[in-house]
């Protein structure tokens, strides 16, 4: 199971924005500086992000992207479906399975998906947050973030 780039990226640049505690708005390039997006990317990212209301762009000299709303109500699954993407489960078998066994794991496949699926709409951006600061704690890196 594999995240693709887009969600990945996303979920970067989300997480940079969740460190901005007084929701101070960060630039394009700060964002992919720090997480080592390359900006043309990010910026068509933040775009789908801004129409899905996670992020809100503000203009002027000190502009820039934050988040729309508090991390604790931003869910995973919001941001994967923002971006047109989500988990890669590998191909089992092929559409049309022919013999029972094949069958049956096709359907288990389909049930792991939709479970899966359940899954990304509990977990939110506030908790991907706080595991990701107690792994690096745990490290011994209370500096940078990154993913």
């Amino acid at each position: 199971m594999q995240l693709k780039t887009r969600s990945r990226y996303s979920i970067k640049a989300l997480l940079e924005l969740s460190l901005q505690n007084d929701r101070t708005p960060l630039s394009v390039r700060t964002i992919a500086d720090r997480q080592g997006i390359p900006a043309p990317y990010l910026e068509k990212i933040l775009i789908a992000l801004r129409h899905a209301k996670i992020v809100e762009s503000v203009r002027g000299t000190h502009g820039g992207y934050r988040l729309a709303r508090s991390p604790a109500s931003i869910l995973l699954g919001q941001v994967l479906e923002a971006v047109g993407e989500g988990l890669e489960l590998p191909a089992i078998l092929p559409n049309r399975p022919e013999r029972a066994e094949d069958w049956a794991i096709a359907c288990l496949h389909r049930r792991l998906r939709r479970k899966l699926d359940e899954a990304l709409y509990t977990v939110s951006l506030e908790e991907l947050y706080y595991d990701l600061r107690s792994w690096q704690a745990a490290q011994g890196d209370l500096g940078n973030f990154l993913i």
